[in-house]
């Protein structure tokens, strides 16, 4: 699970990256649960949540460059 200092070192670019790849990964631990084919059941929880940061992230940088 990434950490938020982690998170916040990387540039916009980088987070819109990551963010593509973390939703891409959520996609296919979908599809595993639905199957039963899931290995690790805690990774969808850590997926979202870091999905949940970085977009939390973007939200703040954004709101401060609009000020």
């Amino acid at each position: 699970m990434a950490k938020i200092s982690d998170l916040k070192t990387k540039t916009d670019d980088q987070l819109s990256e990551q963010l593509g790849e973390l939703k891409r990964e959520q996609f296919n631990l979908r599809f595993q649960a639905a199957t039963s084919q899931l290995e690790k059941p805690s990774r969808v929880r850590e997926v979202r949540r870091t999905i949940a940061q970085i977009k939390t992230l973007q939200t703040e940088r954004a709101r401060s460059a609009a000020k």
